[in-house]
């Protein structure tokens, strides 16, 4: 592709090495598990780095090679890597980063899961965390210990949608020279680039918004060349959480279409979003587009739209909110997000349903509170569902 060609969507489309034998125009699916040698020299020189080729798909494929080199083009990084899982990402790169006796500072709220490998990790390894709201800037650095060797963020943040402002966070991790590695799951790249913000690592459940319909489940990671290279080699090759050459093959699919969704996301959850916030029985909602929200000037600052996924809480109990849930006929209750289809899901009991509870409500993750991501459905068609169950 010609180097001028530098705009998201065609990158979405066509970056990376697509060259395909047969004039194919969709690049293959390389479904094999090894490659062979054409000699056992070959294999030597493959093994010690002397010479690029494939060997094993557990440490390299074509197909899974274009999708991180497509990935890391889209985030403005140098190199891309694949996993698994969003978890598998997650682990990897907090592995790769530190060590028994290390610190991880992190925004105050968190994937359930995320927080749930935190807590393995300072009971197993004697690696520490702590968490901060990231607002002010003294808090932050009160928290920053000698031992802290990384700053974790999402932003928004699951499932409250708070924003952090990367850029001060940047700022203040340059003081300390300890990476900043954001969880950029909740707005894709088309919506928050962290590298171009200063940013270190961007990390990715590409399970939600970058497949886009349901159908796998994955993690990618983007970062310098050497770090990336420092995780395959290490964390990703000896614990094996890797991608599938398939699964690949349905993201790079997933991408060609992620500018067209996330429009159609982001219109139709800007709609939502401000009936809820009309509804008599919605207490308070949570979505970065709302101009009356204290994180609306980061909204701008760092994002192109405010995403398709906003929360809200209800004026009632854990019991109201799941009798809501349970009214719903178009919208399904599911705990993923980014897919075609509205899923609405209750995180005290679902997704973050492993945070103890005094935790929990530090994050601001009530009973009451609702997270629901907008799909690409009729928005009319999806605040009917809504309203006839609110309406209750």
């Amino acid at each position: 592709m010609s180097k001028e060609n530098k705009n998201f969507e065609t990158l979405a489309i066509h970056g990376g090495s697509t060259a395909a034998e047969y004039g194919s125009l969709i690049p293959p699916l390389y479904q094999t598990s090894t490659f062979i040698f054409e000699t056992a020299e070959q294999g030597e020189a493959r093994f010690a780095s002397a010479e690029e080729g494939f060997i094993y798909s557990r440490l390299g494929n074509p197909t899974v090679k274009l999708l991180e080199e497509r990935i890391a083009l889209l985030e403005g990084g140098e190199a891309g890597l694949s996993f698994g899982s969003g978890m598998a990402a997650v682990s990897a790169v907090l592995f790769a980063l530190t060590k028994s006796g290390d610190h991880i500072l992190c925004s105050q709220g968190i994937y359930g899961c995320t927080f749930g490998l935190l807590q393995m990790m300072e009971e197993k390894y004697n690696i520490t965390h702590d968490f901060s709201n990231m607002d002010n800037e003294e808090e932050v650095h009160s928290k920053i210990t000698p031992q802290t060797r990384l700053i974790y963020v999402e932003t928004p943040i699951n499932p409250t949608m708070k924003l952090i402002d990367l850029r001060k966070i940047v700022n203040i991790a340059r003081q300390y020279k300890i990476p900043v590695v954001v969880d950029n799951t909740f707005c894709s790249p088309y919506l928050q680039q962290p590298i171009q913000l200063g940013c270190d690592i961007v990390i990715h459940s590409a399970t939600k918004y970058i497949g886009g319909h349901g159908d796998v489940i994955a993690g990618l990671v983007v970062g310098k060349k050497d770090f990336i290279q420092q995780v395959a080699m290490t964390t990703k090759k000896d614990i094996g959480g890797i991608m599938s050459p398939f699964d690949a093959w349905l993201l790079l699919r997933g991408l060609k279409t992620l500018p067209i969704r996330m429009e159609r996301h982001c219109e139709n959850a800007e709609k939502i979003a401000r009936l809820l916030k009309e509804h008599k029985s919605v207490e308070q909602v949570f979505y970065p587009g709302d101009a009356d929200s204290l994180d609306y000037e980061i909204m701008k600052k760092q994002m192109k739209k405010p995403g398709g996924l906003i929360s809200f809480t209800i004026k009632g109990s854990k019991k109201d909110a799941q009798n809501i849930l349970n009214r719903l006929n178009l919208i399904k209750i599911a705990v993923s997000l980014g897919d075609t289809e509205t899923l609405i899901q209750h995180p005290a009991t679902m997704t973050h349903a492993v945070v103890p509870e005094a935790s929990r409500l530090e994050m601001g993750i009530t009973d009451n509170l609702i997270r629901l991501s907008v799909g690409l459905e009729a928005w009319e068609d999806i605040w009917k569902d809504l309203h006839q169950a609110l309406e209750v």
